[in-house]
């Protein structure tokens, strides 16, 4: 087997360090560790990473078309002034910002938008009902049993319930003109896009994963300043290397 591409590897980790840097603490990590407070966990996570692995391929094909419409060396400029914009403007709001809210403000607003019972609670009703009543009947029994006869259409319904399709439908749009879509289609244009969309995808997969398990005590413990801090000098760092690439191969 041969070894990977270095452009691919690249594309790979500069993607997945951008998304870790903006995605902890962002709002689409509180959706989705708020709706796996009153959801199965698993189903929260499928559906929030269906949503962000549409949005990242979509990102990335977006970007990576860039240089077959506009030249690379311009797409390569355009990109490092994406990267140093977004790299200024988080060092100013490091400076500006009084050093409260951030996070916890973050979580509040997730929480009066879709904590208030929005969205259905699947499995909890029954099982509390049973055991309210003092029933003897094994409720894990039944609907297990219930699964096996429901076979793969009730299985397809089950994935495919209204918690899907909401956390799917809600994570889209609220990444949709996020920073971390805009930068995407940038490192996707200036890099591998194809490594700039796995890089994406791993770097979702981790953040929400520690949304669903435990995202509202992370909360507690994140400094949106530090947060800010390395998010920006790591997007003035992406754009000083874009910028180099873009002139060297203007020579």
């Amino acid at each position: 087997m041969g070894v990977l591409p270095d452009e691919l590897v690249e594309g790979f980790l500069s993607s997945w360090g951008m998304i870790l840097v903006s995605e902890i603490g962002d709002k689409t990590f509180f959706i989705a560790a708020v709706m796996a407070m009153k959801n199965p966990r698993l189903l929260v996570f499928s559906g929030a990473m269906l949503a962000l692995a549409a949005m990242t391929v979509l990102s990335a094909a977006i970007g990576g078309a860039a240089p077959n419409l506009i030249s690379k060396q311009y797409t390569d400029y355009a990109a490092a002034a994406l990267f140093f914009f977004f790299g200024f403007r988080s060092l100013y709001d490091v400076f500006t910002s009084s050093g409260e809210g951030g996070s916890k403000a973050e979580l509040e607003e997730v929480e009066r938008e879709y904590g208030q019972g929005k969205v259905p609670v699947q499995g909890s009703a029954s099982t509390a009902h049973g055991h309210a009543n003092g029933s003897a009947v094994d409720v894990k029994g039944v609907q297990k049993a219930s699964q096996q006869k429901e076979g793969p259409a009730g299985a397809l319904r089950r994935i495919l319930s209204p918690v899907f399709m909401e956390v799917c439908a809600v994570t889209f749009l609220a990444e949709w003109g996020d920073r971390s879509q805009i930068a995407t289609i940038g490192l996707a244009a200036s890099s591998n896009a194809a490594g700039v969309a796995l890089g994406g995808i791993a770097g979702h997969a981790i953040c929400t994963a520690a949304a669903v398990i435990g995202g509202r005590q992370l909360a507690r413990y994140i400094n949106e300043r530090t947060v800010l801090v390395v998010g920006g000098l790591l997007f003035l760092a992406f754009g000083a290397h874009t910028l180099h690439e873009a002139w060297h191969a203007g020579q």
